[in-house]
C-alpha cells in the first residue's frame, strides 16, 4: 500500500511540475493577460496548460496507434507458430490507449485541482477525482489482463496443436476458461480497497467477492472433472462392433463423475454458508445433537443412501453397463442412462422403464451382454410327423449360411418335443448381438414356414380322423 501511495505521489508531483512550467512558459509568450481569470481562480494560462496537455494526449495516442498497426501489420505476414507478437498487441492496443486517455485527463485537470483550497469543502472534490482515477486505472489494467488470458490460450492452443495427445485439446480450453474466471473475481478483490467504502458495505462486498471465489473454484472444479472424463471416455470407442470394455468404462466414469459433482456441490454450498455467523452457530448446535439427527435423517433418507450405495456397488461390480441389453421387469431394452438414484431403460417399442438402482442389487434379471454381446438364438416349430427332417436341415442351411446377420459360428436343427399330434423342431443360430438375433430369427421362421407350405403342406400341424365300417368316426389320430 505504500508502494502504491508513494508511485501517486510521484505522479502527483510531476504532474503539478510539469503544469507550472507549461504555465511560466504561456505567461512568457503572452504576458500578464495570461494571467487574468476566466471564472473563478482558474486563468487563461491554466486553460492554456489544459490545451497542451489535451493536444500532448492526441500526439501520444496517434503515435501509440502508429506503432501498434505497425506491428499487427508485420505480425499478420508472419507463420501460425510465430503470430505471438500478433495476438500481445491486438490485446494491447485498446486498453493502452484508453490508459493514456485517462492519464491525459489527470494530467489535464491538475491545473483545475491545484486551484481547489483544500481548507473548504471542495477538497471533496479533488478526492472524488483521484478516486475516479485510481479506478479507472485499476479497470483498464483488469481489462489488458483479461484479453491476456486469450493470448495465452490462443499461445497454448498452437503448442497443443503441435502433439498427439488428446489430454492437451481438453486441458487447454480448461485453463482459459479457468483464467477467465479467476481474473474477474480477484480484480474485484484487489478493487474494493481502492474503494474504501463504509464498513459496513465493505464488509457485505467482501463477503460477496468471498461467496464469488467459492464459486468460481467449484466452477473450475466442475470444469476439471469434465475434463478427466472427457480424457478417459476418448481412450473407448463405444460405437464399436466389441465395445464391451469401452461400455465397462463409460459406466464407471458416468456415476464416479456424477458423484464428484455432488461431493463438490456439497462442499460449495457448505463453504458459502459458513462465511454467515448465524450458519456457523446452527452448524454448532447440529454438531451437539449430531446423534439425534443423524439417526432422524438415516430413517428418513434411507432408500436415497442405500440407492448411492447401490450405485458405488454398480460402478465397481458392473451387474450392467451402458448400452447393456437387459430383461427388466419382463421388458427387452437397453440400459441408456445410470444415474445416482436411478436407472432408465429404452424398452424396444421407445419407451423408457425408470428403475431404482437398488432394484439391480436386490432382484434378479436378464443381462444379455453381461460377457459378450454374442447370442444364440431360437426359433420353435410344431410340425406334422411326416416332414422330413434331413430335407428340411438342407434347406435351413440354405437360409442361414448365405444370411448376413448370422455370424457364421453355429446352428442346428433339433426335435426338441413330441406330442400324441405334432412333433417341435427346435432351430439354434447365433448372431453377434441381440438385435440382430431378433431380426435372425424372424427371417428363419418366416423362410422356414414359407418353404414347408410350399413343399410338405401336409406336414404342418393338422388333425386326422379314420370312420370304421359302420361309418361313424374313429377317436382322431395325429
Amino acid at each position: 500500500m505504500n508502494s502504491s501511495l508513494s508511485g501517486k505521489d510521484l505522479l502527483d508531483g510531476f504532474s503539478t511540475s510539469l503544469t507550472t512550467l507549461l504555465g511560466g512558459w504561456l505567461k512568457q509568450g503572452f504576458g500578464p493577460g495570461a494571467d487574468n481569470p476566466v471564472f473563478g481562480a482558474v486563468t487563461w494560462a491554466d486553460l492554456g496548460v489544459m490545451l497542451c496537455f489535451v493536444l500532448l494526449v492526441l500526439f501520444v495516442n496517434l503515435v501509440a496507434l502508429a506503432y501498434v498497426r505497425r506491428k499487427l501489420k508485420q505480425s499478420a505476414t508472419a507463420p501460425e507458430d510465430q503470430k505471438m507478437s500478433h495476438h500481445v498487441f491486438t490485446a494491447l492496443g485498446k486498453p493502452l490507449y484508453v490508459l493514456i486517455w485517462i492519464y491525459g485527463i489527470y494530467f489535464a485537470a491538475t491545473p483545475l485541482l491545484l486551484k481547489l483550497n483544500p481548507n473548504t469543502g471542495l477538497r471533496v472534490i479533488r478526492d472524488g477525482f483521484d478516486k475516479l482515477f485510481d479506478l479507472g486505472v485499476f479497470a483498464v489494467l483488469f481489462w489488458l489482463f483479461f484479453r491476456f488470458t486469450h493470448v495465452i490460450e490462443a499461445r497454448l492452443s498452437l503448442w497443443a496443436s503441435k502433439t498427439n495427445s488428446k489430454f492437451d485439446d481438453l486441458i487447454v480450453p480448461l485453463l482459459g476458461k479457468s483464467l477467465r474466471v479467476i481474473v474477474p473475481v480477484v480484480g474485484i478483490i484487489f478493487a474494493l480497497p481502492i474503494l474504501n467504502l463504509p464498513a459496513e458495505y465493505a464488509g457485505i462486498l467482501a463477503k460477496g467477492s468471498s461467496i464469488l471465489l467459492i464459486v468460481a473454484v467449484a466452477l473450475i472444479l466442475f470444469q476439471g472433472v469434465n475434463v478427466g472424463e472427457k480424457f478417459v471416455l476418448t481412450q473407448y470407442d463405444i460405437t464399436a462392433a466389441d465395445n464391451l470394455q469401452a461400455r465397462k468404462v463409460y459406466t464407471q466414469v458416468h456415476v464416479i463423475s456424477k458423484v464428484v459433482y455432488v461431493i463438490i456441490g456439497l462442499f460449495t454450498i457448505a463453504s458459502v454458508l459458513m462465511l454467515f455467523e448465524e450458519v456457523r452457530r446452527l452448524g454448532t448446535s447440529i454438531l451437539a445433537s449430531a446423534g439425534v439427527v443423524g439417526i432422524i435423517i438415516g430413517f428418513a433418507a434411507q432408500k436415497t443412501i442405500s440407492n448411492l450405495f447401490a450405485g458405488f456397488q454398480l460402478a465397481m461390480t458392473q451387474p450392467i453397463r451402458l448400452d447393456d441389453v437387459v430383461i427388466v421387469e419382463g421388458e427387452w431394452g437397453r440400459v441408456e442412462e445410470i444415474t445416482l438414484t436411478y436407472v432408465v431403460i429404452r424398452i424396444w417399442d421407445e419407451r423408457r422403464l425408470v428403475v431404482p438402482l437398488s432394484y439391480f442389487i436386490e432382484k434378479p434379471f436378464q443381462n444379455w451382454t453381461r460377457v459378450s454381446a454374442q447370442l444364440l438364438g431360437s426359433v420353435y416349430l410344431w410340425v406334422d410327423y411326416t416332414l422330413p427332417l434331413d430335407e428340411i436341415r438342407k434347406a435351413l442351411k440354405e437360409i442361414i449360411e448365405p444370411h448376413p446377420l448370422w455370424d457364421k459360428r453355429f446352428w442346428n436343427l433339433q426335435v426338441s418335443d413330441a406330442t400324441e399330434k405334432t412333433m417341435q423342431i427346435r432351430v439354434l443360430a447365433t448372431t453377434a448381438d441381440s438385435g440382430k438375433g431378433w431380426d435372425l430369427r424372424c427371417a428363419i421362421r418366416e423362410q422356414l414356414i414359407a418353404y414347408i407350405q410350399k413343399n410338405h403342406p401336409q406336414s404342418l400341424p393338422q388333425f386326422r380322423a379314420q370312420l370304421d365300417g359302420g361309418g361313424s368316426p374313429a377317436p382322431a389320430k395325429a
